[in-house]
């Protein structure tokens, strides 16, 4: 990238104490430094504000917890930054290294790319078939992606996420900014409008955050109602893509390797997250 290039971060936090420090230290010492990181805070009940206020780097925005939207937010965070590029991160991705900056950055240097997301490698703590979906998901391979690809990569071809994803300033401002309000997958949303704006979409395998979750049954199927609704109201813009067929694969993938492994009782408890997302699929399809 050219010198007079810049990146700013944008960070949305809620009680983020034990993880916001270590993520902002390690943001400061990237290789290629970041303008400046803003964190949008929803009101924490912890210390997260008053950490963050200590970094050198760091602007904090304070709104209530009530007006967060996860496209709003990060349009609002957008807005407020200056750099020539904008990188959104969750609270609870490290980078793997100092080189995260410099690495997402790299497939800029192509004009036409817009988006640029990284790996997500698996907690310590994650459950083995949770560790499998990481690795269907972000795989060893970048690629790139324009809007010819649609057709055949289905719903992989809107593939973006903002829990650490770098954004052409220029490029946002041709679809209107960060879609809003979004109160999920705003990322796949934006990756969608700009192939179709004739931008190129890419994955960065050696761009690494650490990040995961083990989450209930009731915590799946929330967070897939809120997909399906979603997936149903854009229908349109996302071409009428089905992301069945990609759950299937994914499916196939973790059993495959569960019972290779002899995991039965992680195959039983895959199985159950599966109904978990495919009931909060439906029900979020149904009332949207």
């Amino acid at each position: 990238m050219k010198m007079s290039d810049s990146v700013s971060v944008v960070i949305p936090t809620l009680n983020a104490e034990p993880e916001i420090e270590d993520l902002l230290a390690l943001l400061e010492a990237q290789t290629f430094a970041p303008r400046e990181i803003i964190v949008i805070d929803s009101s924490s009940d912890d210390h997260t504000v008053e950490i963050a206020k200590a970094r050198s780097l760091v602007r904090v925005i304070e709104i209530q917890r009530k007006d967060f939207d996860h496209g709003g937010t990060r349009n609002l965070g957008f807005n407020e930054s200056v750099g020539d590029f904008v990188l959104f991160m969750t609270q609870d991705a490290v980078p793997v290294d100092e080189f995260l900056l410099e690495k997402l950055l790299r497939p800029f240097e192509d004009g036409d790319v817009a988006i640029v997301s990284a790996r997500q490698l698996p907690k310590e703590d994650a459950r083995p078939f949770e560790r499998l979906v990481r690795e269907f998901n972000y795989p060893d391979e970048s690629n790139k992606r324009s809007e010819k690809d649609i057709g055949r990569l289905g719903i992989k071809a809107f593939f973006s996420s903002d829990v650490c994803c770098m954004y052409r300033r220029s490029a946002v401002d041709e679809i209107g900014g960060i879609p809003s309000p979004c109160s999920t997958n705003e990322d796949m949303l934006a990756a969608a409008r700009l192939l179709v704006s004739g931008y190129d979409v890419c994955y960065s395998s050696e761009a690494q955050v650490v990040h995961s979750h083990n989450l209930t049954l009731r915590q799946q199927y929330d967070r897939n109602r809120a997909i399906g609704a979603f997936m149903k109201r854009h229908n349109d813009e996302l071409r009428g893509v089905s992301d069945l067929g990609e759950g299937m694969k994914l499916v196939k993938f973790v059993l495959k390797r569960l019972a290779k492994e002899g995991r039965l009782i992680e195959i039983c408890a895959f199985l159950l997250d599966c109904a978990a997302r495919v009931v909060g699929n439906r029900a979020g399809r149904a009332s949207a």
